[in-house]
């Protein structure tokens, strides 16, 4: 499901869960383990990236939908850990977006420190309200640090999907290349930070982010708590219902 690609000191961590890199349970903690690990194994920056074409299509909503209360329960603690895991990476993160980022796929890279998307025809962006979720406040609150607030209020409540050049004007995304190109720049990127002074860069980087961090240092656990049942309210799981529909019948 996560595959590992060494670029020298900066590693790969590419999700391979076709046809669309959706997250599933096992996915999101695969990622998570893969994020935590890097450092200790001498990994000196990450690149997060998914298939040309998909980098992630967010949660697995079909899947999700068969899970009972104490499953979906875990999951969103395990979502919860895998965006704390790169808010509070000691090491950089560049999120390498080689297609379509939809909902879950936008939120990963939200925590990241650099994001290079292909250009194309693909689209970005939070569209949860559209299929009944409203956006957690941890997610909002890193949509916010990324666009400011009244940005972030109006694409977390408006829900919508935006093509490359329209996300890097919103700036949910910091560059624009050729999709063959999308890995190869996000390594790029790590190199020549890399390059700079080391102790220079942690220290001044820990600081820039010690906020993003701290969003997940407080007691998350009344939020998990609301984001959990607000899951199992009629209107959303009518709307997700629908989705699924709707997807399998792409699928077929």
């Amino acid at each position: 499901m996560i595959q590992t690609i060494e670029h020298g000191p900066i590693r790969e961590l590419r999700l391979h869960r076709p046809p669309v890199n959706a997250l599933s349970p096992d996915v999101i903690v695969a990622l998570k383990d893969a994020i935590r690990s890097a450092p200790p194994a001498g990994a000196r920056a990450l690149v997060l990236s998914g298939a040309p074409g998909r980098f992630s299509g967010g949660l697995d909503v079909p899947l999700l939908l068969r899970l009972d209360r104490p499953a979906m329960a875990g999951l969103w603690r395990d979502f919860y850990a895998l965006l704390g895991a790169i808010a509070a990476s000691p090491i950089p993160i560049v999120a390498a977006i080689a297609g379509h980022a939809p909902a879950g796929g936008t939120v990963l890279a939200l925590f990241c420190d650099y994001r290079i998307m292909a250009q194309g025809d693909y689209k970005i962006g939070l569209n949860e309200v559209q299929v009944g979720i409203p956006v957690p406040p941890v997610i909002l609150a890193g949509l916010r640090r990324l666009l400011g607030l009244r940005l972030g209020e109006r694409l977390a409540v408006g829900g919508g999907l935006f093509p490359p050049r329209e996300a890097l004007s919103l700036g949910l995304v910091d560059e624009l290349v050729a999709v063959e190109r999308v890995v190869e720049r996000a390594v790029e990127w790590c190199q020549r930070l890399l390059a700079l002074p080391p102790d220079a860069v942690t220290g001044t980087r820990r600081l820039a982010r010690a906020d993003l961090a701290a969003i997940f240092e407080a007691d998350l656990e009344p939020e998990l708590q609301r984001v959990i049942v607000g899951w199992w309210s009629p209107e959303t799981q009518r709307t997700l219902h629908t989705l699924a529909e709707r997807l399998g019948k792409k699928t077929g």
